[in-house]
């Protein structure tokens, strides 16, 4: 990927997050950018195949950070590496906003993408199997949707307290 691709999706990427893809337009993002819009068209088709770039490079990124716990073996690292996820995806401001416009995304165009998290249910079913849950598909389903409702909470609330939830979730499995 060229500098200037990138200049354009972090561009796209800090418009889409704060004023919604479908209110913003290429020309905001070439602006953003200092690219011309015909570099945008040329490189990404339009403004949907710029935003399909951001979720590609979107489930490349969570691949990355779902590779650790897939292929843990000690069934609580898998909970304990899961339940951190969250705080791995907000260590810098600029991966927080990356992960926050994900999140917008899915709200704004209605569709959530469950393939995306296959690779954590099969890893914690597997683990929650080993640990002797009577669920353990229902149990990584329910730990997934926990978590989800966490990430909106951290993105729309100024003040909460991710730390703290963790350590109480921690707690919850013996971990």
């Amino acid at each position: 990927m060229t500098e200037k691709q990138e200049n354009i999706l972090i561009a796209a990427l800090e418009l889409f997050a704060m004023e919604g893809f479908k209110s913003t337009s290429t020309s905001k993002v070439a602006k953003r950018a200092g690219v011309s819009e015909g570099l945008i068209f040329r490189h990404f088709g339009n403004k949907d195949g710029l935003l399909e770039a951001i979720l590609k490079l979107g489930e490349e990124k969570a691949r990355v950070l779902f590779a650790d716990i897939v292929l843990e073996s000690d069934p609580k690292e898998v909970i304990r590496k899961t339940l951190n996820l969250g705080q791995n995806m907000s260590k810098n401001p600029v991966e927080a906003d990356f992960w926050k416009l994900q999140f917008k995304i899915k709200w704004e165009m209605e569709e959530y993408g469950a393939h995306k998290m296959e690779p954590m249910v099969m890893a914690l079913t597997a683990a929650f199997t080993k640990l002797g849950y009577d669920e353990p598909d229902m149990e990584a389903h329910m730990l997934l949707h926990v978590l989800d409702g966490m990430a909106a909470r951290f993105y729309l609330q100024k003040d909460f307290d991710m730390a703290s939830h963790v350590t109480f979730m921690e707690k919850k499995y013996g971990l």
